[in-house]
């Protein structure tokens, strides 16, 4: 469904820090900063960018909005979040674990980036867990 996500920063070189730890943690390759100033990680023909906001403004979190990304087990759920907390993010909502949820369990854990911008790593749990 989608081609790329991209998020807004307000400094580049901390967003590299954070992300290239938490992704590190689901096996996806870190970002180097490009020549446009942005990160650029890509996985299974996805993108995920991270830039600074085109009208100079200030970059500000969306009021509402989660990004979610697929982690292959709850132990690489776990480690991300771990990652996350060790490289400038901040724990949100319930602690990581499983939870039921209209598609049946799924390992979730949450954070916010060092701008703001809320995350979350799910992973499907077999049923009988």
């Amino acid at each position: 469904m989608f081609t790329h996500i991209m998020v807004g920063s307000n400094d580049i070189a901390r967003s590299q820090k954070f992300y290239n730890a938490t992704f590190q943690a689901l096996d996806i390759a870190p970002s180097e900063i490009n020549a446009n100033g942005r990160l650029s990680y890509a996985h299974h023909g996805v993108r995920f960018l991270v830039t600074k906001p085109l009208d100079g403004k200030a970059a500000t979190p969306a009021n509402g909005g989660t990004l979610s990304f697929a982690a292959p087990s709850p132990a690489h759920a776990a480690a991300w979040h771990k990652a996350g907390l060790e490289n400038g993010g901040t724990a949100i909502e319930n602690p990581p674990g499983i939870r039921q949820t209209p598609v049946g369990p799924m390992y979730l854990a949450y954070l916010r980036d060092p701008d703001g911008n809320k995350l979350c790593v799910a992973c499907k749990v077999p049923e009988n867990t």
